[in-house]
Parts: C-alpha cells; sequence; structure tokens
C-alpha cells in the first residue's frame, strides 16, 4: 500500500501532519506497518479529515451568524425609534407660537 503522504509535511497543533493527517508515529513507523496496520491508518486518517472538516464548517456557520446578527441589529427600528423617543421631550411642544 502506498503512503498517504502528499508532500505537505507540516504538523498542526494537535501533532498531526497537515497534509496527510498522520500522527508523528504514524509517519515514522508507516514502513514498518503490516497491510492491516496501514489500512487502519489510512481509516484514522480519513476520520481526521472528516472531522475537520466539519469543524471548517462549524465556523463557518458561526461566523455567518454572528453577521447575520450584526445586521438584524443594524436594522431593528423598534429599538431605533424608542430610544429617539427618549432623547425628545414633546411635552412642551406647540405650533401656536
Amino acid at each position: 500500500m502506498p503512503s498517504p503522504c502528499v508532500g505537505v509535511c507540516q504538523s498542526d497543533s494537535r501533532g498531526y501532519c497537515m497534509g496527510c493527517l498522520r500522527s508523528r508515529d504514524e509517519r515514522f513507523n508507516w514502513m514498518s506497518y503490516s497491510e492491516l496496520r496501514k489500512q487502519d491508518v489510512i481509516r484514522l486518517c480519513l476520520q481526521r479529515k472528516r472531522r475537520r472538516q466539519y469543524a471548517i464548517h462549524k465556523a463557518k456557520q458561526l461566523a455567518l451568524q454572528v453577521e447575520q446578527t450584526s445586521h438584524t441589529l443594524q436594522l431593528d427600528f423598534d429599538t431605533q425609534t424608542k430610544a429617539e423617543n427618549e432623547q425628545i421631550d414633546l411635552t412642551n411642544f406647540s405650533l401656536d407660537e
């Protein structure tokens, strides 16, 4: 079975290769692994890839939600009207003066 290496060879904050998602031990011991163990490592790498993609997807959703919330607050006319009404005192207002 060929190595899943894609030539990136940099570790992320969790110690997995950013290219193939193998751990340090999995990369260094690849040549000594049996075919069954290599298949297991590939399976683990696919799971890690899915988890990473899901985390990226959730982060994008959260950022979009925050952006939409900020736009909604800017368009909340009821809040702006209440604030404007509190600032203007119309109790002594008259057009006859």
